[in-house]
């Protein structure tokens, strides 16, 4: 029963016309993020940048190394969409995204670690067999069909993300809506509607919406009667996102996945305007059958497992952090900081505070002022710093740190030694405070 639904061949429509949406928007991107100064404000200006830690090694190229880097992105996003060289061109941009996710997390962002599991998943997808210059130039490449598990790990990427998503909100500062009050208080300046967003009502109409949009837009649109509505509240939500938040490309790619919820036939008549196609709906069970299925089932276990590692860590992830990258925990709270860093000489027992201008930009500040993996990165950077001119040091900070509307808290012990520490992936670090009691 499962392999005839897995392995049905299907009508590519989907997938073809989603390559070309991905594609475009993912060269858009990486255009942008040079035309914006996206790139020299995240990449080229810092002295130092905070990489996901184990990943030191992996840092910007200097000079003007970074917009080449990212040019070369958007012309690889553009041969995706032309389909041409795609298993090159797909392969090669989710390889240079995933360096420029893994080298700076100082614009971190829930968006970019989709789109780099969504630029592996396309890259081994055979998204180029139609209506591509691969297929033209080499036509014994061209198909019309599809395996149907090519549709579903799209589908079920995008479920894992929504529910997890969804779920998150279910804590106390997104029910008592000043979660959305913080995030709107922020676009007060907007033309037109900066105070409508001010509005207790608008507020509660977010938090509410947000919860059951992310619940049920991917089966609303899996279900044929709900489908269409479901689409037109996925415009709204994604257009108003786009308005409202200023998240790049992402409202707009999360569009071009509703592709993959609508009848092929539909997709081909708009999109490609071919005659109509009756795919192959015998099932063929491939010779890769079980590497395909082993493949799938570790990749997806690790998605639904990765989101809710916080869970088993000691402390609450609103207040630690621990476990809040690559769980889907969007834009679930506002964090503030006030930090000073003092060096110790451990042999003179000199003491210097540290002037984070000289190290630092605005943007890297506010960082460090509040996330620890941020605190304890910069203090082993001041270790290396000083080893340069053969000091051996020790690093103490005064930390105090605000989640959304609630007030400022001690976060880090000051007593400990941040440089003579290591940091804990798997476990939490205790030298993070308990959080406050309500």
């Amino acid at each position: 029963m499962l392999d005839q639904f897995l392995f049905k061949k299907i009508d590519n429509a989907q997938l073809v016309v989603f390559r070309v949406f991905y594609g475009l928007l993912v060269g858009a991107e990486c255009y942008g993020a040079i035309a914006t100064g996206w790139v020299r404000r995240t990449l080229v200006e810092p002295e130092f940048t905070f990489s996901f830690i184990g990943f030191e090694w992996l840092q910007p190229l200097p000079g003007n190394g970074m917009y080449i880097y990212f040019a070369v992105m958007g012309t690889l996003g553009l041969l995706i969409a032309l389909g041409y060289k795609y298993r090159f061109s797909a392969l090669a941009f989710a390889v240079l995204w995933s360096g420029v996710y893994l080298m700076q997390k100082t614009s971190y962002n829930n968006h970019y670690y989709l789109l780099m599991l969504l630029a592996y998943i396309m890259a081994f997808l055979p998204a180029n067999r139609d209506a591509s210059l691969d297929a033209k130039l080499h036509p014994k490449l061209r198909s019309q069909t599809m395996y149907n598990w090519v549709r579903w790990i799209i589908i079920l990427q995008l479920f894992i993300v929504y529910t997890y998503a969804s779920v998150a909100k279910l804590y106390a500062d997104w029910l008592d809506f000043s979660m959305i009050e913080v995030l709107m208080s922020h676009k007060k300046d907007y033309y037109l509607i900066g105070d409508f967003l001010q509005q207790q009502w608008v507020h509660k109409i977010v938090a509410f919406f947000g919860i059951f949009f992310d619940l049920l837009i991917v089966p609303a649109l899996l279900w044929r009667p709900t489908r269409k509505t479901a689409f037109v509240l996925a415009i709204f939500f994604h257009l108003f996102n786009s308005i409202v938040f200023q998240i790049g490309i992402f409202p707009y790619l999360s569009l071009a996945f509703t592709v993959f919820f609508f009848e092929p036939q539909t997709i081909r008549n708009i999109f490609l305007k071919t005659k109509k196609i009756i795919p192959e709906t015998k099932t063929i069970i491939p010779k890769t059958k079980k590497i395909t299925l082993t493949v799938l089932g570790i990749y997806f276990l690790f998605q639904l497992v990765l989101p809710i590692r916080h869970h088993f860590f000691q402390d609450d992830v609103l207040w630690t952090e621990e476990g809040h990258r690559l769980s889907w925990r969007m834009m679930l709270r506002s964090r503030g900081g006030r930090i000073t860093f003092k060096a110790v000489n451990i042999q003179t027992k000199d003491t210097t505070n540290i002037n984070l201008n000289d190290y630092l930009t605005k943007k890297q500040q506010r960082r460090v002022a509040c996330y620890p993996d941020f605190i304890w990165q910069f203090a082993h950077h001041l270790k290396k710093e000083y080893a340069k001119d053969g000091k051996d040091i020790q690093v103490f900070v005064e930390n105090k740190v605000k989640i959304n509307q609630r007030p400022y808290q001690q976060f880090i012990d000051p007593k400990v030694d941040l440089a003579n520490v290591p940091w804990k992936h798997f476990a939490h670090n205790d030298w993070i405070l308990p959080s406050p009691k309500e």
